[in-house]
């Protein structure tokens, strides 16, 4: 971690816990820790805190996740491990409105932030404050390049096509689509970041790959996929159970791919990506409409089909588990679980 987010990180825990005190009903110690270098196989998961709350005769003990924003997909990655943790998971932040508050609730995750709002469960010890607003004085840190737009593209490539970091510029930008000038910028932030390894004659190497594809998951539903959004559409009824696309023109996505590569689902939305050269044809061939309230989402693509397809017709399975994880539906996150397991545990594991 670089010494700007390290200091942010720093901020929120000894802010939020300062706030939190107030909460207590009880005189409470609180004791921090770094935690031993643990981790749960299937998410490569290492909390950032041990945090043991000491209070009317108990000690409460959890592992700790500091984030200074939390998205959506965050939530359903820690529903997805947090029974397996040997001590219960804390999340600390800046701030949880009420309608996240309620969600985390709902879930059974514990927090505390800096504004005051807590949720926590562990008798004896219950609270639940939300509402408060966030403190005027935090200032939320820039979002670094590599997780805007361009970034996004270039990261993806990365984490698809393990060793790719070692390509010349050139090829990167054309794999990507974005700007040859554009990857300087976000090569020099990914070393910065502790995510790239400059090691000279012998090379680059992409590293922390686990921390890297959840920060890629977690800010792509966000930052890109909704300028790569073309619109909804309505087709006839079963239009897609049976269609095979050609990879170069068009790719299923979400829970249409992720019910070809599980055979778990039953598709509620049906999602394409298509080349942009290829939208008019996709949409007269399959006979789709529009209509604002239809099932099928149509997606501008936003890399080089040759160098990031992975199953045929289906989009690369880091796209459908992003996809799938930012929807929130239960079932979903079951299939997003497998595939992690089944297509993608295996790029991020570090040599």
């Amino acid at each position: 971690m670089n010494k700007t987010n390290k200091n942010t990180e720093e901020k929120i825990l000894n802010l939020a816990l300062e706030a939190f005190r107030k909460n207590v009903p009880a005189p409470a110690n609180i004791a921090i820790m770094n935690p031993e270098p643990d981790y749960i196989e299937a998410f490569r998961f290492r909390p950032d805190r041990r945090v043991k709350i000491k209070t009317q005769g108990k000690t409460l003990d959890y592992y700790a996740e500091i984030k200074a924003n939390i998205a959506k997909a965050n939530i359903f990655q820690w529903l997805m491990y947090k029974d397996k943790l040997d001590h219960p998971l804390l999340i600390i932040t800046n701030y949880i409105n009420a309608q996240m508050a309620d969600r985390l609730k709902l879930g059974g995750l514990e927090f505390i932030d800096t504004a005051g709002n807590a949720f926590i469960n562990n008798p004896p010890l219950y609270i639940f404050v939300k509402g408060n607003r966030p403190p005027e004085f935090l200032n939320q840190p820039p979002l670094e390049r590599a997780f805007k737009p361009s970034g996004l593209k270039i990261v993806f490539a990365f984490l698809c096509n393990p060793g790719f970091e070692n390509k010349a510029y050139r090829e990167i930008a054309a794999a990507a689509d974005v700007a040859l000038g554009t990857v300087g910028w976000i090569m020099r932030d990914l070393k910065r970041l502790g995510f790239l390894l400059d090691m000279s004659k012998r090379g680059r190497r992409l590293t922390n790959k686990a921390n890297l594809l959840n920060r890629w998951v977690n800010t792509y539903p966000e930052r890109l996929r909704p300028k790569q959004m073309i619109g909804r559409y309505k087709g006839d009824s079963g239009w897609w159970q049976n269609k095979t696309l050609d990879p170069m023109k068009a790719l299923w996505g979400s829970e249409t791919a992720a019910a070809r590569l599980t055979q778990y689902l039953k598709p509620g939305l049906i999602t394409v990506y298509v080349a942009p050269h290829a939208v008019n044809q996709i949409l007269f061939e399959n006979r789709l409409k529009k209509d604002a309230a239809g099932d099928v989402e149509i997606l501008e693509r936003f890399w080089t089909p040759a160098e990031t397809r992975a199953n045929d017709d289906i989009v690369h399975p880091i796209l459908v588990y992003a996809d799938l994880l930012a929807t929130g539906n239960q079932r979903n996150i079951e299939a997003a679980k497998m595939i992690y397991e089944q297509y993608i545990i295996r790029l991020v594991r570090e040599d």
